[in-house]
């Protein structure tokens, strides 16, 4: 059974992915917002699963196909699903593969990239320079593992510049959510850089289906995207309104790629005046 958080709530069911390094108690600001009209289930991608190989991994079908499972697993038949990030991709594909089995799509800042620039991710790692060149994997790969006192990595934090637009409220859910009680004590990631720089490498390059499935989506679609993210740039909303007319893209001020965490309420907001 594939593992997940139940936020409760009441009312109708959503169902949401998180996105890469970040398990879905990071966001819990804005689950709890959403929770006020709706029941959240936010299911465990498989970076989060127990003993889960990331080697097994080569590129990121295999999370839509985990996505379809949990439906079955959870009886639903009809989804409503919001996605970040990487989340937001699982979902997407797993919509056009099986568009009968979706009532809506929330993509928050999904890693959806234009043709060209997965043409060119193809050719560097067709060079093996994907390890190299990636601009996220370096960091990932140094990542601390355990902490001492979470007060300490809050006060570090708080000076990034990624974290500029996180208030901290949500700067210590995040941090509180990318960790849990470490087995000698202190605190351990939940989520590993093994696995983080794995997701990073294997994006992108099979990711042609995503655009010829597009003009095909029916179901009511949501983009919110950063207006200062670096993921789904306006080259790529150009593209996908010439794809698919119907699908609804707004942007949101004074936000990045991680949006969700850096305006709770206003996505939370968004969301509401969406859904029927």
């Amino acid at each position: 059974m594939i593992p997940y958080t139940d936020f409760g709530g009441n009312g109708t069911e959503l169902l949401f992915l998180h996105a890469n390094g970040y398990p879905p108690a990071c966001y819990l600001p804005l689950l709890n917002a959403l929770a006020e009209q709706y029941h959240i289930l936010a299911m465990h991608q498989r970076p989060l699963w127990p003993h889960a190989n990331p080697k097994e991994l080569r590129d990121w079908h295999p999370l839509s196909s985990d996505f379809l499972q949990f439906m079955e697993e959870r009886k639903v038949e009809k989804a409503i699903v919001i996605g970040h990030s990487m989340g937001g991709i699982a979902a997407l594909r797993a919509a056009l593969r099986h568009p009968d089995r979706f009532e809506a799509l929330i993509l928050l800042d999904p890693v959806l990239f234009a043709p060209g620039f997965i043409v060119l991710w193809n050719l560097v790692r067709m060079l093996g320079l994907g390890w190299r060149l990636h601009p996220l994997i370096p960091t990932a790969q140094k990542r601390r593992r355990a902490f001492d006192d979470l007060e300490r990595v809050f006060t570090s934090y708080r000076r990034r510049p990624i974290f500029r637009y996180m208030d901290d409220t949500a700067l210590r859910n995040y941090i509180f959510g990318m960790t849990h009680p470490g087995p000698q004590g202190g605190y351990q990631l939940r989520y590993s850089p093994e696995w983080e720089t794995r997701i990073y490498y294997t994006s992108v390059w099979h990711d042609f289906d995503l655009w010829r499935g597009l003009p095909q989506l029916k179901r009511p679609t949501l983009i919110l995207r950063g207006a200062e993210t670096d993921t789904f740039l306006p080259t790529t909303a150009f593209l996908v309104r010439r794809f698919n007319s119907h699908i609804q893209i707004e942007t949101l001020p004074n936000t990045t790629h991680l949006l969700p965490l850096e305006a709770p309420h206003q996505v939370a907001e968004r969301i509401r005046r969406f859904l029927p």
